[in-house]
């Protein structure tokens, strides 16, 4: 038994660098001895050639942290992830070119990843075990059998990690299905499986493909992630100890996806897209056995005691950090969108730009074309919309369209024409399928009835970051119940976590003290953000809201005492 991994999934990207030593303590408490985490390219190279591994995307540190905490790790560096993360981890900037083939032996692709390799696998391979590190073992690609079949590509990426020093055993990671299992392995490198019950039967498929590789689940599902506008999915802790318990009596090692699943924080969650496109919630709690707020859940519990009758488990539970008081947070200022947006440089062109063309990751894009008249009245409609547009003509909020609508919105237009302009804003882009590598804005422009709209100026504004603000033209803020941006302050006498509510608002963004908090939507199920402890300093705490629709009744936004997640609904198991 003592050959068994017992490991649980930590993203680094998804917990502020503050509270990694709390969450690595809390997997060591539950009983764990190896912590396994991704690597999202995208957040590493946000533009060709410009690399960061500070703060929150410092994965040396966290491996760092991981080994003088003693704990082992293992590292899934892509360059896909899936990971319900924006892209799957690729950069936009990246899968923004036409025709690329991602996922390939495409040449264009794998340059690309090379250069990346070049940078991100030194920093990994000084780190492994046998350089007197925590890296035990590293994964190549990730999921492809879920994906492709192109055994070129996947032994490319096998000889590029053994020529940059990785001598650690390699692994792939598949569904455990025979064509996953056929399209995803590679000969010579220990093949693993992913599911969330029925272990048993799982490693037996494993084991008619590879009988000589050790059964390890190196996802083992044990909640799972949620959409805007569905329900938040929770799974039993009976249950889901019931099917680790299976894998642990079979002899397998086991991965729990997630062991606390943290936050996707600014722009940073993806989607998926089965027949219709679904964006992620901001929270990746995914009902892991340590929640968001990095407290124990009676599903850690639970795995501890399982665990517990196995090999000892002797490391205490950390304290949980402090929370703020509950109470309103008045917001005393606003900034109007539109003010924004006008102080922004503006691009001409014949097309309609993608965010890409553009040169910016996530946020909003303003279009204005004016249509010539006179014209009786047609549908503007916008094919292709990614994602999310409010259309103005001649100066009023025409209608709000979503992504997937198959209506447009009844335009007539006078004989000396009508200026129309379209804020489009980005949700995540898909990180799991065919649709993979997705571009974003208006990418199949826009139609008044069947006649392309062209001429646009295009107005870019990244909400990557919190953007520079000239709050010396506020106005008060309740007097704006447009799109605006609002600021207001939070008193605290040090660092607390908090839990922050929007009830009476539409959807948008949060920012506290320049941190990006990610997006709310009233449609849930998501209720609340977490505010993690670090983010607040003992005194006076900028809070920026980005409110996108209209905004009603008082500019005044809420602490809360707890996590809020929505209405619950059975995880798949």
């Amino acid at each position: 038994m003592n050959n068994q991994i017992i490991s649980g999934a930590i993203h680094y990207a998804r917990v502020h660098p503050g509270q990694w030593r709390h969450r690595l303590l809390m997997l060591l408490a539950m009983g764990a001895d190896t912590v396994e985490t991704y690597v999202p390219w995208n957040l590493h190279e946000p533009r060709p050639g410009e690399h960061t591994f500070a703060g929150i995307a410092d994965l040396g540190a966290f491996l760092d942290l991981a080994h003088e905490l003693g704990l082992r790790a293992i590292v899934r560096p892509g360059p896909y992830i899936c990971a319900e993360w924006d892209n799957g981890g690729l950069p936009s900037w990246l899968t923004g070119q036409r025709d690329i083939a991602i996922r390939t032996r495409d040449p264009r692709y794998l340059a690309a990843v090379d250069a990346w390799f070049d940078v991100l696998i030194p920093v990994i391979a000084q780190r492994q075990v046998t350089r007197g590190g925590p890296v035990t073992m590293v994964q190549v690609e990730n999921e492809y059998g879920s994906y492709g079949s192109d055994l070129e590509y996947l032994e490319h990426l096998r000889a590029g990690l053994l020529a940059r020093g990785i001598d650690v055993p390699l692994f792939t990671s598949d569904g455990p299905e025979d064509h996953m299992l056929t399209g995803g392995t590679i000969p010579g490198v220990w093949a693993t499986v992913n599911f969330g019950s029925r272990g048993a039967e799982a490693f037996e498929t494993l084991r008619r493909h590879r009988p000589d590789d050790a059964p390890f689940c190196m996802e083992f599902w044990n909640g799972w992630f949620d959409h805007w506008g569905a329900p938040h999915h929770v799974r039993d802790a009976e249950d889901a100890t019931a099917a680790l318990e299976e894998i642990l009596d079979a002899g397998g090692s086991v991965n729990f996806y997630m062991a606390h699943g943290g936050t996707s924080f600014g722009t940073t969650a993806g989607a998926n897209h089965h027949g219709s496109y679904t964006p992620t919630i901001t929270s990746y709690d995914y009902d892991a056995p340590i929640d968001e707020a990095g407290r124990p859940t009676p599903k850690f519990w639970a795995y501890r005691e399982a665990i517990a009758r196995r090999r000892p488990v002797t490391h205490e539970v950390p304290t949980p950090f402090p929370v703020l008081a509950a109470g309103d947070v008045p917001l005393t200022r606003a900034l109007p969108l539109a003010e924004v947006l006008d102080a922004q440089p503006g691009v001409e062109t014949g097309h309609a730009p993608t965010f890409e063309e553009l040169g910016i990751e996530h946020g909003l894009v303003r279009y204005r074309s004016r249509i010539r008249g006179p014209r009786q009245s047609y549908e503007l409609t916008l094919p292709g919309l990614a994602d999310r547009a409010h259309v103005y003509a001649g100066g009023e909020l025409l209608g709000v369209l979503e992504r997937g609508a198959e209506a447009g919105l009844p335009l007539a237009v006078p004989a000396d024409g009508l200026e129309v302009e379209l804020v489009i804003e980005s949700m995540g882009r898909v990180n799991y399928g065919p649709w993979l590598g997705e571009r974003k804005g208006l990418v199949g422009g826009v139609l008044h009835e069947r006649q392309q709209v062209h001429g646009f100026t295009s107005t870019a504004l990244s909400l990557v970051d919190l953007p520079e603000l000239d709050w010396s033209a506020a106005q008060a803020a309740d007097t704006v119940t447009g799109p605006a941006f609002y600021s207001g302050t939070v008193s605290a006498d040090g660092p607390a976590d908090a839990f922050l509510t929007l009830p009476g608002w539409g959807k948008g963004y949060v920012w506290v003290n320049g941190f990006a908090l990610g997006r709310y939507w009233d449609r849930g199920p998501q209720r609340t953000l977490y505010v993690p402890a670090p983010v607040l300093h003992a005194g006076e705490n900028e809070v920026v809201v980005l409110e996108l629709d209209a905004r009603p009744g008082a500019a005044t936004i809420r602490l809360v005492d707890d996590l809020d997640l929505g209405e619950a609904a059975p995880a798949p198991a």
